[in-house]
């Protein structure tokens, strides 16, 4: 039997949990991925129940291949750092801008009817003091990663208006949970600082850890996927993920130090160009129209992480 949902990035952080709920749930799966940094891994307990091809987002040939026969398209592939977009901005552009473009492009070229679900961040609203923020809102990027995410879910709206080509924008804010490696330089704060702590290393903290992030589980976020595959209509749809509640660095690391047993005091550095400083969702968009909520608080899902 044939594929009917592609995964790209599926053997990355959120791609692979992604991958985990939707074969739980039965799918066809194929994976497109050129782990640059996905993981073999993360796939190994599922190879025998899927296809994976070994390819990269950023050619249209070997995403017009991977989309034959695909009903759904889950977009999770791409360049993730904030900061690292600065340094490399040719790199990021051409992850997250142009590997988009490809998997809009390929469905439209194919006369597909494939529904396209793919990450957005928090990053588009940038340092936006209308707080919590809300999908109408305007968007200030504050760096290249920021600006190209903002793009990708203009030019979704383009091709479903040109096109009629369907797609949900899912603006994630701060995900944390198990796969998050630490090592890598698109971990995000919460990853780093468990891997910190159990080493017995000094935290850095960049800024006064006085701002704020709304830090949304690894399950919810999956749960927030699956619940926009069932019941988006055709269109171009756009949504908050995260909690609706905001916590500051310095209470995270409160919170680590807890579960951890550890009370090595952190230092700090000065702030990095492009960091937001105050961070908090608006969830009513996307619980009012697609009946879903949050279930795990940042307690819960750190204690589930590192039970």
């Amino acid at each position: 039997m044939q594929p009917n949902i592609l995964v790209t990035g599926g053997a990355g952080f959120v791609g692979s949990h992604l991958v985990d709920a939707l074969i739980n749930q039965d799918y066809n799966l194929r994976v497109l991925d050129n782990f640059s940094t996905g993981q073999w891994e993360n796939l190994t307990h599922n190879n025998d129940k899927l296809e994976i091809i070994k390819g990269d987002v950023r050619d249209l040939e070997s995403v017009m291949a991977a989309i034959k026969n695909v009903k759904w398209i889950f977009h999770q592939a791409g360049f993730v750092s904030a900061p690292l977009s600065i340094k490399q901005p040719q790199i990021s552009f051409e992850n997250n801008l142009l590997g988009t473009f490809n998997i809009f492009e390929a469905v439209r070229r194919q006369g597909s009817l494939a529904r396209i679900i793919f990450a957005s961040s928090a990053a588009v609203y940038g340092d936006n003091h209308s707080l919590p923020l809300h999908e109408n809102l305007p968007c200030f990027p504050l760096n290249p990663y920021a600006f190209e995410k903002n793009a990708a879910e203009q030019l979704a709206v383009l091709y479903e208006r040109l096109y009629k080509v369907s797609s949900v924008a899912l603006r994630y804010f701060n995900i944390y949970g198990p796969r998050q490696s630490a090592s890598s330089p698109y971990s995000g704060v919460i990853s780093k600082f468990i891997d910190q702590l159990k080493k017995g290393e000094k935290l850095t903290i960049y800024g006064d850890g006085e701002q704020t992030r709304d830090f949304v589980y690894i399950n919810d976020v999956i749960s927030a996927n699956l619940e926009a595959m069932k019941k988006v209509p055709p269109g171009a749809h756009l949504f908050n993920v995260a909690t609706g509640k905001s916590v500051t660095i310095n209470q995270l690391v409160k919170s680590l130090q807890k579960i951890l047993k550890t009370v090595m005091a952190p230092q700090y550095q000065s702030s990095r160009e492009g960091d937001i400083y105050r961070s908090l969702a608006d969830i009513s968009k996307i619980s009012e129209q697609l009946g879903w909520y949050p279930k795990w608080d940042l307690a819960q899902g750190l204690s589930d992480w590192l039970r």
